[in-house]
């Protein structure tokens, strides 16, 4: 492996990787001289500004949805804020908040006994291609659609077959629900989520992705990988036993191909947790600009 030596005053660090599964960093210095390249092992440069970067996450706020049981919400509270004795600006506060809420990761924990917590989940899962499965159509005219078998298959034909490590993201279009908890989870009731209705994954789609296809990560613009009037939440069984981590409350999946663009998702990393707030941005390729 290469040494790298440290950036130089001005310097701009990028971080390639190829294939999402070896990654490189190079510095690119004032006169464009790269220290560090990897480029001899085959590793190409990543310019970021010949990609358009999206924001898959909702801010996390007092608006924040959270499931139905998790009742405190989300918590700020103000440690400090203003002058100091010494003359300088400072704020401080404490954040407080349940693991599956808002934009956020599910951990295989969650839902399989034996699984790896959200600090364990190997970093190359959690970056990768993209497919985006969109069944807006179908959500519209049900509120509990579940993708079936077919619509993957349907996806395929278009697309081309879903590659192993994918990250797969079904787009429904819950998100332009957020922030009305009514809407989005189809009652709002607090302490209560036995009358949800929104759409997800049903189990013949889930098992196909993780067990046929070999999916990294099922994701969603809607608050679970299972449908709302889920009882047995067998669609985190499923990803969960296969080491599948899950994202739930995404959003601005509209604004991403159903091919090409590449997901970082990489959440809060709490040891033991069964999950936590997540960032995640996708990686989309410029039209004409390279990519």
């Amino acid at each position: 492996m290469p040494s790298l030596q440290p950036p130089r005053h001005g310097a701009v660090v990028f971080v390639a990787c190829a294939a999402l599964a070896a990654c490189s960093i190079w510095v690119e210095t004032p006169d464009d001289r790269r220290v560090g390249s990897w480029e001899s092992e085959g590793v190409a440069a990543l310019n970021l500004a010949d990609f358009e970067i999206v924001d898959l996450t909702h801010a996390f706020g007092p608006e924040t949805i959270y499931w139905p049981t998790d009742t405190a919400g989300f918590q700020l509270d103000e440690l400090a804020f203003g002058p100091t004795e010494a003359g300088y600006f400072y704020s401080a506060y404490a954040l407080a908040t349940a693991e599956h809420g808002g934009t956020h990761l599910d951990a295989p924990i969650h839902f399989f006994e034996g699984g790896i917590d959200a600090a364990s989940i190997p970093l190359e899962r959690l970056m990768g291609p993209a497919v985006v499965i969109d069944v807006t159509a179908q959500a519209a005219a049900d509120v509990d659609y579940r993708l079936t078998a077919d619509d993957v298959d349907a996806h395929e034909a278009e697309h081309g077959e879903i590659a192993p490590g994918s990250i797969v993201l079904l787009r429904t279009g819950w998100s332009a629900r957020w922030p009305d908890a009514l809407a989005y989870l189809g009652d709002d009731t607090p302490g209560d989520a036995s009358n949800l209705h929104f759409p997800s994954y049903g189990e013949d789609a889930a098992r196909l992705l993780v067990e046929g296809r070999g999916a990294a990560v099922l994701g969603i613009d809607a608050a679970s990988i299972d449908y709302g009037p889920s009882t047995d939440f067998i669609v985190h069984q499923i990803a969960a036993g296969a080491g599948a981590p899950s994202l739930e409350n995404l959003t601005n999946l509209d604004r991403l191909p159903a091919r090409g663009a590449t997901v970082i998702a990489l959440p809060m990393k709490i040891s033991g947790g069964s999950g936590g707030p997540l960032r995640a941005v996708a990686l989309v390729p410029r039209v004409g600009e390279g990519g």
